[in-house]
């Protein structure tokens, strides 16, 4: 590896791009899908409280993207304030599922116009969060133990996909700051 003959060739550090966002709506899905299967008998409190702050979280994270309307990250913020609010089964289940099928439902469209980088992502993206959107209410009835599984298990589900697309986006990133340097040539690169 050749070194740059000065500090202005150095690469500078990653540039802003889409990954940061990416990167923290996948953790804030994982570690939520974490809670909920490390959580053995959760009480209506703790289901109220994770899937509120988890789709405060992935509110903050959409709205940080720019990928999406604000509107989208407004009613998905929502969503979790009224998770927190109303602490009841029928409460929370009804909340996530109105945040999750909008959210995956914009995602889904945009998956279907856009075709960038991301597309596949934001189709599969939004059919899980439909999926587990219609999946809510049916199980509704069995509690917040229950309630957990499924949205924590789509919570995973997107989760894992968001974090392949958010270090591939790093990587690209990383990339293209190495070879746009200043001075940088394909030959000093490798």
């Amino acid at each position: 590896m050749t070194l740059p003959a000065t500090p202005a060739q150095t690469p500078s550090a990653l540039p802003a791009g889409p990954w940061k966002p990416v990167l923290i709506r996948a953790t804030v899905a994982v570690v939520f899908g974490l809670v909920t299967i490390f959580w053995s008998s959760p009480s209506v409190h703790v289901l109220a409280w994770a899937v509120g702050l988890y789709l405060l979280g992935t509110a903050a994270a959409v709205w940080m993207s720019r990928a999406l309307p604000t509107a989208v990250a407004v009613v998905v913020a929502s969503g979790g304030v009224a998770a927190l609010v109303t602490q009841s089964d029928e409460g929370v289940a009804l909340s996530a599922m109105l945040a999750l099928l909008v959210l995956g439902l914009l995602e889904f469209m945009k998956g279907l116009k856009k075709r960038d980088s991301l597309a596949r992502d934001w189709l599969i993206s939004g059919i899980i969060s439909v999926g587990t959107a219609i999946a809510l209410p049916f199980f509704t009835s069995l509690g917040a133990h229950a309630l957990l599984g499924v949205s924590g298990g789509g919570a995973i589900l997107s989760g894992v996909l968001w974090m392949l697309s958010g270090l591939s986006l790093r990587h690209d990133a990383r990339t293209d700051a190495r070879t746009s340097a200043p001075g940088a040539s394909p030959e000093a690169v490798n």
